[in-house]
C-alpha cells in the first residue's frame, strides 16, 4: 500500500515539477536533507553553516508512518544531498525514486547490522524490518556514520574544505564513546527493559542486555509478561522505559507490577549528544 501511495506522490511530483519548467531554486541547491532528526547534528557538524539542513521526518512523527508530501518530494530532487540510514522502510520506499541517485547517501555502511525482530503494525500500517534499523543509537555507529557523511561530501564538493570541522565533529564523538563507555561498566545491573527494542545497538556495543516487552513486534504474551516480571522483582529493576509512539497503558501495567516506574525516552531527538548521554544515565542508574 506505501508503495502505491509513493508511487502516486512521485507522479504528482514529476507533473508539478515539469510544469513550473523544471527549474531549480538557489535556496533548493543550497539545501541537504536528512531523513531523520538525529542524523542532523552529524551533517551540521561537517557542513557548518554553508547549507541548510532540512529534516525529512518532522520532529514528532514516527518514520513507521511517516509519509510525504509532493512538495517534499520535489524538494528532495532539488536539494544538494540527501542522507539517510538506509535501513528505514520510508527510506527504501520513498528515497529509491529521486532521480538522481548519486546523491542519495547510505549512512549504514561499514556498520555490522542486527537482524530485526519487528514485524507489526503501526496505526494501521504493517511494517516489516528484516535489519534493526536503530543504528543512530550508538556512538560508536556513530562514528561510522559521520565518516560516511564526510566521505560523501568529500566526493560531491571537492571545492570545500571540511576537514576541521570534521576533526571536532569526531572529537566529540570519540568523547561521546568513552562517557558512555564508563557509564555502562558502572551500570548497577547488566541489562534493562524497554516496550520497543530501539536500543539494541547501543546495547551490544557496550555489553548491555535489552529486554524487550514487545515479542517480535508484537504485544508479548501474559507468559513472557510474567517471567519478566518475575526476573524484574529479583533484581530490583526501577525503570520500564517506553517511546511515546508505544501504548503507555502496557507499560504502565508492567511497571507497576515490578514496582517500577515507567519512563519516557525519545531516540529520534535531534541533540545526539545530550539524548544519548540521558538515555544511558538513566538505563545505567
Amino acid at each position: 500500500m506505501r508503495k502505491i501511495l509513493y508511487l502516486f506522490i512521485y507522479i504528482a511530483a514529476v507533473v508539478t515539477l515539469f510544469s513550473c519548467g523544471g527549474k531549480k531554486s538557489q535556496s533548493a541547491e543550497n539545501t541537504i536533507y536528512v531523513s531523520i532528526a538525529p542524523l542532523k547534528p552529524i551533517i551540521e557538524g561537517i557542513i557548518g553553516e554553508d547549507y541548510k539542513v532540512e529534516i525529512l521526518v518532522p520532529i514528532g512523527a514516527s518514520p513507521e508512518t511517516f509519509e510525504p508530501t509532493p512538495k517534499q518530494f520535489i524538494a528532495l530532487n532539488e536539494s544538494k544531498l540527501v542522507f539517510g540510514t538506509g535501513l528505514l522502510d520510508f527510506e527504501k520506499s520513498l528515497l529509491e525514486k529521486i532521480h538522481d541517485q548519486s546523491k542519495v547517501i547510505n549512512l549504514s555502511l561499514g556498520i555490522q547490522t542486527i537482524a530485526g525482530s519487528c514485524s507489526h503494525t503501526h496505526h494501521g500500517k504493517h511494517c516489516h524490518h528484516g535489519v534493526d534499523p536503530h543504528i543512530w543509537c550508538s556512538p560508536k555507529s556513530l562514528n561510522i556514520i559521520a565518516n560516511n557523511a564526510n566521505n560523501a561530501i568529500v566526493a560531491h564538493m571537492p571545492d570545500k574544505d571540511y576537514s576541521a570541522n570534521y576533526s571536532i565533529l569526531k572529537e566529540k564523538l570519540t568523547a561521546l564513546d568513552a562517557d558512555i563507555a564508563q557509564l555502562c561498566n558502572g551500570a548497577t545491573l547488566p541489562y534493562f527493559i524497554i516496550y520497543h527494542p530501539a536500543l539494541t545497538y547501543l546495547a551490544r556495543d557496550y555489553n548491555l542486555e535489552q529486554v524487550a516487552i514487545e515479542d517480535e513486534g508484537k504485544e508479548p504474551s501474559a507468559k513472557r509478561i510474567a517471567q519478566i516480571i518475575d526476573r524484574a522483582r529479583k533484581d530490583g529493576i526501577k525503570r520500564v522505559f517506553y517511546q511515546s509512539e508505544f501504548p503507555k497503558s502496557s507499560v504502565d501495567i508492567v511497571a507497576e507490577d515490578i514496582g517500577a516506574e515507567a519512563v519516557e525516552i525519545n531516540p529520534l531527538a535531534e541533540n545526539i549528544f545530550e539524548n544519548i548521554r540521558h538515555i544511558v544515565t538513566l538505563v545505567t542508574e
